[in-house]
């Protein structure tokens, strides 16, 4: 039977998307302007509770009021509140707060933390003993300059201070070992190749002056930071000291068009919602979600897997005077876990299935569902709602793909996605892709970034 050729060419357009550039339908300068405040927020926050600073300094400007200082919400008005100084929720009241729309970033990232007890000297040398926070190689982390983010508190009170970010500050360093010495080295698996134990930061190496000390290098250290910063070795024990790459983001290609810093998964999700959600133009109440932990499972009272969500939105219901359960606010609204996903990589194209992965420079990815393996640790959107996202974007002519993160059984990766959705909402995964993630200079498309502005904006705006 004879089949006509027009019909063909429909049904084959209708039985799959097709990829496409998300550069052809964008103005570029308009995306290349969008790009520059993103590398300036990049530059200043490397820390959760950097990110959660400058947040709120956004959000005051704005006119967000801190939620414990508002007695009776009513609609337009917008407020936050920080948890523990390492995560923050902020709200646009609508008309009521039924059927709100929230989009969930997490803005902790992979880095070096130290041991309890850090401080050790070998053989003319000060190290600090570092434990490494979340999914590194980390042989990444040897022969590249760091930088150093310490909040302690001493017997005077809190101190916080950062080193290595301004070219007059020092730097620190873990030394690899020599090619010339590294045979046996080089013929470790790639986990064994510098393990967690062998991360031992170089912070010092004059000594005092004095016969009777025996660890004159780390007397020497501790009296500068005594001096300078009021803080002893004891202090230490209880202080948050992170060290992170101490390289400024920079823009990749002959044409620009990419971004490699430190900490795009999630910053680049991070800094997206919040611009969507001060741009937008939404008559429901809509949330924004900056959360801490998520690298390491999103346990403690500052993650995903808390009940801050559930605490911020028992706030709203009190201030606002809702008369209705908590428990239905959920259940009847939406949300996106904003998160970054793997991008097809052209040097290791073994890792992934080249039918369902995401490309740089092909807009934001829309992810059904995350994990590892039969899909574990995840949370599987429904057929329902992943058509009504994606019509929503068709839409507006948001420039979306979709993919997994990777070969099933290599690997996977979670999100927050799971720990919103126990509440009853529905919940996807929505996010830039990005090139060597986890890794100290991880790459994204400067047009993905705004696509995820966009796609994150239409959502609040739906």
């Amino acid at each position: 039977m004879k089949t006509n050729d027009s019909k063909l060419k429909k049904l084959q357009l209708d039985l799959a998307y097709e990829k496409k550039s998300a550069w052809d339908g964008l103005n570029k300068d308009l995306v290349f302007r969008f790009c520059t405040g993103y590398i300036d927020f990049l530059t200043r926050v490397k820390t959760e509770r950097e990110a959660v600073k400058l947040i709120v300094k956004e959000l005051t400007k704005k006119g967000f009021k801190d939620l414990a200082k508002v007695n009776n919400c009513k609609k337009g008005d917008k407020v936050y509140k920080i948890f523990k100084e390492k995560s923050v929720f902020c709200a646009k009241i609508g008309s009521s707060l039924e059927n709100f729309r929230l989009v969930g970033a997490h803005i902790d990232s992979p880095r070096l933390d130290l041991k309890p007890q850090p401080f050790v000297e070998k053989e003319g040398l000060c190290l600090l003993k570092s434990h490494y926070y979340g999914g590194i190689k980390k042989y990444h982390w040897v022969n590249m300059p760091l930088a150093m983010y310490v909040v302690a508190h001493t017997k005077k009170g809190k101190v916080e201070f950062s080193l290595g970010e301004n070219d007059n500050e020092p730097r620190f360093i873990i030394p690899d070992l020599l090619p010339h010495l590294a045979k046996e080295q080089l013929e470790k698996k790639g986990t064994k190749i510098v393990e967690g134990e062998q991360l031992g930061i170089v912070v010092g190496n004059i000594p005092v002056r004095s016969e009777e000390i025996k660890e004159k290098v780390k007397l020497n250290i501790l009296e500068i930071l005594n001096k300078k910063y009021g803080v002893i070795e004891k202090d230490f024990i209880s202080a948050d000291v992170e060290f992170v790459p101490a390289n400024k983001p920079s823009e990749i290609g002959f044409d620009k068009s990419m971004i490699s810093a430190y900490g795009q998964d999630d910053r680049v999700c991070t800094f997206t919602t919040l611009r969507a959600l001060l741009d937008s133009n939404a008559k429901r109440t809509v949330i924004g979600m900056f959360v801490d932990k998520e690298e390491i499972g999103s346990m403690g009272n500052t993650g995903a897997d808390s009940r801050i969500l559930e605490n911020f939105l028992l706030d709203l219901v009190k201030s606002c005077n809702h008369k209705g359960a908590v428990h239905k606010l959920f259940e009847n609204s939406k949300s996106i876990s904003a998160d970054v996903t793997a991008a097809h990589d052209p040097n290791f194209p073994e890792a992934h299935d080249a039918t369902n992965v995401s490309l740089l420079g092909h807009g934001v990815s829309v992810e059904k569902y995350g994990g590892g393996g039969g899909k574990y640790g995840t949370t599987d959107a429904s057929s329902e709602y992943m058509s009504w996202l994606i019509s929503l974007l068709d839409q507006k002519k948001v420039v979306w793909q979709t993919g997994e993160l990777g070969k099933i059984d290599i690997g996977g990766g979670g999100t927050i996605a799971q720990f919103v959705a126990k509440y009853g909402l529905d919940c996807i995964d929505v996010g830039p892709c990005v090139l060597g993630m986890h890794s100290p200079n991880e790459l994204t498309s400067k047009v993905d970034v705004y696509s995820a502005y966009l796609a994150y904006k239409t959502f609040f705006e739906s």
